[in-house]
């Protein structure tokens, strides 16, 4: 089966894995989303990951979830930039989630990063996906 947008694959995988209360998901590996789940981590959302190789190049990364008081502590994961409509922002324009609660991740010419590490290096790029 053919993904058209592998991002948008990992956060409803996630989404849906947390509305089941599953520990674990599975997802293919790539270089976009092991820095978005870095960046995750970094910000406290998922417990952590790790990759596992399949051979001919395949790898697949397994996540932990993180939940308190038996509730998931990604409230909310959506996707902004699709393919089908690339969504950039400049350093002063980046969204704000939940008056700064919330977290958009961002992918930068310095790297992907999240928003207040964007603004802390003054760089704008395109907003991959908004997290609370």
């Amino acid at each position: 089966m053919s993904v058209n947008d592998p991002l948008g694959d990992m956060l409803t995988r996630i989404r849906n894995a947390q509305l089941r209360r599953k520990g674990k998901v599975s997802t293919p590996g790539s270089r976009l989303r092991a820095n978005v789940l870095d960046v995750l981590e970094q910000e406290g959302f998922i417990r952590g990951y790790s990759t596992t190789d399949h051979g001919n190049g395949r790898t697949e990364f397994d996540i932990e979830l993180k939940y308190f008081d038996n509730a998931p502590v990604i409230k909310m994961i959506e996707r902004v930039s699709r393919p089908g409509r690339r969504v950039y922002a400049a350093v002063d324009a980046l969204p704000r989630v939940a008056n700064g609660l919330g977290l958009t991740i961002v992918s930068t010419p310095k790297g992907v990063m999240a928003d207040h590490a964007a603004r802390e290096n003054n760089v704008g790029g395109e907003v991959l996906c908004k997290v609370f």
